[in-house]
């Protein structure tokens, strides 16, 4: 039997106090400079207890079936939180067909996965789970195994009141995960008023980025991104091209669209695109310029950049420099229940 099981009714009657309390001690998210403030969901309330809760469930490999894997195995803050590979690798070695996507700022993203099948970063968190080629577990799987685990069912009752639950699992790595954010990057402060901010070549790049080559018609806002799927023609010449987000929809506008990417710290998430087929963002600049791969989707806002030498390096410049923050969530793994 379980320790909580041997200590009564009076230790129960603590830990729904504990939840309630737990509960009820929200966390103020700390934005940096240059984002908006996060719409947090009222089912999902931030506390710090919940955030050290999904911190420890996304390093911890026991959510995988062999205890090899990780939410941060293909999301790993040393790897802008990404992989560093063109394609995610999961259980026995298994690789899938996708680049894994990074962590940083998916708190302000309403579409998750790049086909944006899942909905919020707790729609998000337990797909991968569930892949038989990512982590390999059911959700009873998963909810039995972590329940297993004494001091995970105790926090889940502190933060929950409950059992170990997959909604909870859900709920805790989306709260830590609301909490990976980069900001006050040179461009910020010098929107911001300080026009030392950019070097000369950052600022070159920032005015081709925004009025040559509009890359703001799809990276757009304070988190670089519209949220929105477009087709820029990777992979379609292929056999038997990924239709993106195609699969989710089955609207024939939508074959071969992908989410666009947040461009921030975007110099650490090589290799680009969702097949990781482009290494460097000189490699992705050189493709945009050409005006990507024309096929019957490509998307209208795609078109050749004609770009000289010298405004092609300012504007790497300037994702390279100006888009990364001094203050990059580089976060160690904690210790975990026993």
């Amino acid at each position: 039997m379980h320790c909580l099981k041997k200590l009564g009714p009076v230790l129960a009657v603590c830990l729904s106090l504990c939840a309630v309390f737990a509960s009820g001690q929200e966390y103020k998210l700390k934005v940096p400079l240059g984002l908006k403030a996060m719409r947090i969901p009222k089912d999902n309330p931030l506390s710090k207890a919940k955030i050290r809760l999904g911190k420890q469930l996304y390093f911890d490999a026991r959510l995988s079936g062999d205890n090899t894997i990780s939410c941060a195995s293909c999301h790993d803050p040393k790897k802008g939180w990404s992989n560093g590979s063109a394609f995610a690798t999961g259980v026995r070695g298994q690789v899938g067909g996708r680049s894994a996507p990074t962590i940083i700022n998916s708190g302000y993203q309403y579409f998750q996965f790049w086909d944006g099948r899942a909905q919020h970063v707790e729609g998000q968190a337990l797909g991968p789970i569930q892949n038989p080629i990512e982590m390999d577990l059911t959700l009873e799987q998963l909810v039995a195994k972590i329940n297993k685990i004494d001091g995970y069912q105790s926090q889940f009752q502190i933060v929950f009141g409950t059992n170990v639950t997959s909604e909870g699992i859900a709920k805790a790595i989306g709260a830590f995960e609301r909490t990976v954010l980069s900001g006050n990057a040179p461009y910020d402060r010098f929107k911001k008023g300080d026009k030392t901010a950019l070097s000369d070549a950052a600022e070159r790049g920032r005015q081709v980025f925004f009025n040559k080559a509009k890359c703001s018609s799809c990276h757009s806002g304070s988190n670089f991104t519209d949220g929105g799927f477009h087709n820029v023609g990777i992979g379609m010449k292929s056999a038997e091209p990924d239709v993106g987000r195609f699969s989710e929809t089955k609207l024939e506008g939508d074959r071969g669209s992908f989410k666009t990417p947040t461009l921030r710290e975007i110099a650490r998430t090589a290799p680009y695109m969702h097949n990781g087929s482009l290494k460097t963002l000189e490699d992705v600049v050189d493709f945009y310029n050409k005006g990507a791969i024309d096929n019957p989707q490509l998307d209208e806002e795609i078109f050749p950049l004609k770009l000289t030498d010298q405004q092609k390096a300012d504007l790497v410049t300037f994702l390279k420099e100006g888009l990364a923050s001094p203050d990059y969530p580089e976060i160690a793994p904690p210790k975990f229940p026993q």
